[in-house]
Parts: C-alpha cells; sequence; structure tokens
C-alpha cells in the first residue's frame, strides 16, 4: 500500500508541473582545469567566465558551450586575448562523457608597448631682424588705405 501511495504522489507532482524538463535529472558540468602561460611571465589573466591569476598558473572554470576567452594584461605590454574552445564528447555506454578545451594551455606572447611620444617644449618665438634693405627704403609714397589693408584704395584720386 505504501508503494501505490508513494507512486501515486510522485506521479501527481510530475503531472502537476507544467514546466518540467529532463534537463533536470542532468547533472552541471563538471570543471575542468585550463592551464594560462604568458611571455614574459606574470601576467594578470582573466577568463571571460570569471575566473583569473598572475601567470604561470591553473585555474579552474565551468565551460560554457559556445567556449569563452581569457585576456592577458602586464604593464609595459600590449593586452592580449586568446579565444578557447570547448569541445564535449557525448560518452556512451563504454565512455564517459568528456570536455577538452582548445587551446590548453592557453598561452598567450605580450607585446611591448609603443613607448609614449616625447612632448616636445614649444620654442619661444625670437623677432625677425629686420634686413639692411627694408631699413635704407624710403617710407611709403602713398598712404595705406583707410581699411588696414597694405593697399591702396584704386578708387582715390591720384596725387602727384
Amino acid at each position: 500500500m505504501r508503494r501505490v501511495i508513494a507512486i501515486a504522489v510522485a506521479g501527481a507532482s510530475l503531472a502537476g508541473c507544467s514546466s518540467f524538463s529532463w534537463d533536470s535529472f542532468k547533472s552541471a558540468p563538471a570543471p575542468v582545469q585550463v592551464q594560462l602561460e604568458s611571455a614574459p611571465p606574470g601576467a594578470d589573466a582573466v577568463t571571460s567566465v570569471g575566473p583569473g591569476c598572475k601567470t604561470p598558473c591553473t585555474v579552474s572554470v565551468a565551460a560554457p558551450d559556445s567556449g569563452f576567452s581569457v585576456t592577458f594584461n602586464l604593464p609595459k605590454y600590449e593586452p592580449a586575448t586568446v579565444p578557447v574552445t570547448v569541445v564535449r564528447n557525448p560518452g556512451d555506454l563504454t565512455t564517459p562523457a568528456s570536455t577538452v578545451l582548445d587551446p590548453n594551455p592557453v598561452v598567450a606572447e605580450l607585446k611591448p608597448a609603443a613607448p609614449p611620444p616625447r612632448a616636445r617644449k614649444p620654442r619661444p618665438k625670437r623677432p625677425k631682424p629686420a634686413t639692411a634693405a627694408a631699413a635704407a627704403a624710403p617710407p611709403a609714397a602713398e598712404p595705406a588705405a583707410a581699411n588696414g589693408s597694405a593697399f591702396p584704395d584704386p578708387n582715390a584720386p591720384v596725387q602727384r
């Protein structure tokens, strides 16, 4: 009698749940170890799925289905990002399921950052020396135009 009640209760709970899915029986993916290295060593490596460390190191990540990336940062070097592909092998009756990361170890070769351009100090402007010909020339015969132009007004009467 107890078995009948237990089966009926289990069946009623499954039948009443409209959002039932067989996915609830699947186990969460096991974390995968990722080895992170950089040249030169000592870079801060951060994965797009969360964990990070200072290279060389190993982190444990729950590998997503779509893959992830690792970004390496080191002062005086350009940052580098390396994509990581997740390959899942479903098991069968004789082999267990496995997850493989490509590449593993994840290695980044960091390039030195270009030095910033040197700031030039502005030079003080020196006045141009007057040439001897300009100093010896007589003053202009015609006055400058009233509008501030160096050329005389073409409509002005000619002085003789």
